[in-house]
């Protein structure tokens, strides 16, 4: 995926962009860069690979050398950025956030239309934020600029734009992603995370609506358009991807995946199919929360049987290879025996997409002594690859392991009864979670209802996306 943050300010604020990229550095992992401006050094740009090394040690050199009252940084899962354009508005910086399903046609268009060439990659595909970029410059200002942008474009865009004189933020027109605007005494900054700026002195001022772009300087923040009316942000912010502190829309991480936890509890208590087990526990990070609330609510003591090493390996999709990540994952995993050793234990994970890891932790389990392991997923059965923010990697939905099991009992008709499958209550439901029981080599298996999730955020369900469980918006 990937996030950004920006700054505005009456003193060189170098420092707070670096330090408020750095904490988004969980939403991305293959490039960082940071962009800034200072009247007399110009445009100073910096990108790198975050691969095999976290944002903070590759940038730590480059902030001692740049300067600006104005600067902006990324983290992205994507395209190298942010990337510098010269246009008929003026050379500005700019990252975008997102993806773009239709970026073939959209080439080939701009191309007969009279664009002469685009910024590649080395892989030959254009680099995101340039064909943005030529979008904008179709208009006859930033802001209509971005508009059309986000109109012509099928996915989702939400992006930063830093000139000489101003940061322009804009979110993506369905409001997947949050953009938040903090304020200080000598300037205002632009983030995804809102503890991201707070740790900086910041307070929230704003919250960008769906569609919304906004320019900031370091004296105040001005409406260049109002939000639309229809909002679908992501409800894997809440269920996996935010940090625990991340508060979206008013919600706060930590507390949606707690009270999503002790709803799966009642659930289960109510059905009576609450399992006879020693301890509740959370595959670390993201399962944890909602393992502490599943305890909480069921009266089943919560501990801690395997804890991850993470200091020298603090993602476990590092490196590239494959070969060397499936090993550094399975070193990663140190068991707390005495409390594996015969016991019979419950996980609560944030998700089951392609089941490898998670079949891997429950055989490292039995090799340890375990005497059953049941899983408890956080959210519904993952039924589509999401085409807004490339979530799943998965060159085919087959991949998920939820749509592979339907395709081998059905084939392709499978999909006409997916409501079935996410249901527990079905016959079709209840043979696909014995199916992936068998596969995981687990006791048992149970999702959370996509209403019992939704309960959890809080929201409204009209504003919640539910894509990559029930194929609607």
């Amino acid at each position: 995926m990937g996030g950004f943050f920006g700054a505005a300010s009456e003193n060189d604020c170098v420092s707070d962009v670096f330090f408020g990229t750095d904490y988004h550095s969980h939403l991305g992992t293959r490039r960082g860069g940071m962009v800034a401006y200072d009247e007399e050094r110009g445009y100073q740009r910096s990108i790198h690979s975050i691969e095999n090394s976290p944002f903070r040690t590759k940038f730590e050199g480059d902030i001692e050398e740049m300067i600006g009252k104005l600067c902006i940084g990324c983290i992205s899962d994507t395209d190298p950025q942010p990337i510098l354009v010269r246009s008929k508005m003026g050379t500005y910086a700019i990252c975008t956030v997102g993806i773009i399903t239709n970026s073939d046609e959209l080439e080939q268009e701009l191309l007969n239309a009279g664009s002469e060439s685009f910024e590649a990659m080395s892989s030959g595909s254009v680099n995101s934020s340039a064909l943005v970029g030529t979008l904008i410059a179709r208009r006859a200002n930033l802001a209509d600029g971005i508009s059309y942008a986000q109109e012509r474009i099928k996915g989702s865009l939400s992006l930063i734009i830093m000139t000489k004189h101003r940061i322009i933020a804009a979110r993506d027109k369905l409001g997947k992603l949050p953009i938040l605007l903090g304020k200080r005494d000598d300037g205002y900054c632009v983030s995804f995370e809102s503890f991201a700026y707070q740790k900086l002195g910041y307070e929230t001022c704003y919250e960008l609506g769906p569609g919304e772009i906004v320019q900031i300087t370091s004296k105040g923040y001005e409406t260049l358009r109002p939000a639309e009316d229809k909002m679908r942000i992501c409800t894997f912010l809440w269920t996996y991807y935010g940090y625990p502190n991340a508060v979206y829309e008013g919600v706060t991480v930590e507390t949606m995946r707690t009270r999503n936890g002790e709803i799966m509890a009642r659930n289960e208590i109510k059905n009576g199919t609450l399992p006879d087990v020693d301890y509740v526990c959370g595959i670390p990070d993201s399962g944890v929360p909602h393992a502490v609330g599943y305890a909480n609510a069921s009266g089943i003591p919560f501990a801690r049987p395997f804890v991850k090493y993470t200091p020298t390996w603090p993602r476990s999709f590092m490196p590239q290879n494959q070969r060397i990540r499936n090993q550094v994952a399975k070193m990663k995993l140190i068991p707390v025996h005495e409390l594996i050793e015969g016991k019979k234990l419950l996980f609560v994970d944030d998700s089951i997409v392609r089941g490898t890891q998670m079949r891997e932790t429950v055989e490292f389990l039995y090799a340890n002594g375990a005497k059953e392991v049941h899983m408890r997923s956080a959210c519904p059965p993952i039924m589509y690859g999401c085409k807004y923010l490339n979530f799943s990697r998965s060159t085919s939905e087959l991949d998920l392991i939820a749509r592979k099991v339907i395709d081998e009992f059905e084939g392709a008709e499978g999909v006409k009864y997916i409501e079935e499958y996410s249901s527990s209550s079905t016959e079709r439901g209840k043979r696909l979670r014995a199916e992936i029981c068998r596969r995981l080599k687990l006791t048992s298996l149970e999702f959370q209802p996509l209403e019992g999730m939704m309960e959890a955020v809080g929201l409204p369900r009209c504003k919640l996306c539910s894509y990559c469980w029930n194929g609607k918006e």
